[in-house]
């Protein structure tokens, strides 16, 4: 999908903090550059600045949820290609592949653990490029 290196990540989520467990989690233990943004317009406007390599993406959030906000990132030159996985406590099976059929290369069920966070979110990425 991208022959880009993982450095930069944007994780959009409106909960405080699961920010910043996700922050300890992808800059302090995975050496990420990470761009937080609390809701889906945040991240509309952040991201071609930003210029993610991955965005992390709650589904659930008032306003623009997280499909909503993966159409109109899709909608920016800037992150049109950009892989996106989508964060949810939505783990059914089914509720999965719908995720991935709207454009997510992958899920993130949460809760997640802060200590391997980073090593799913790298093989999510190495899995993405084959």
């Amino acid at each position: 999908m991208t022959d880009r290196c993982l450095t930069r990540i944007m994780h959009v989520d409106d909960e405080e903090d699961i920010r910043e467990v996700a922050k300890v989690a992808l800059e302090s233990i995975g050496g990420f550059t990470l761009e937080s943004c609390d809701s889906g317009d945040d991240a509309v406007r952040k991201a071609p600045g930003f210029n993610p390599d991955l965005i992390l993406l709650d589904v659930m959030m008032p306003g623009m949820d997280g499909p909503s906000t993966l159409e109109a990132l899709r909608r920016l030159p800037d992150t049109e290609a950009t892989p996106v996985v989508f964060m949810t406590a939505k783990a059914q099976a089914h509720e999965l592949e719908a995720f991935k059929a709207l454009g997510a290369v992958d899920v993130v069920v949460k809760p997640f653990d802060p200590m391997t966070l980073s090593d799913h979110i790298r093989e999510i990425w190495s899995a993405c490029r084959d």
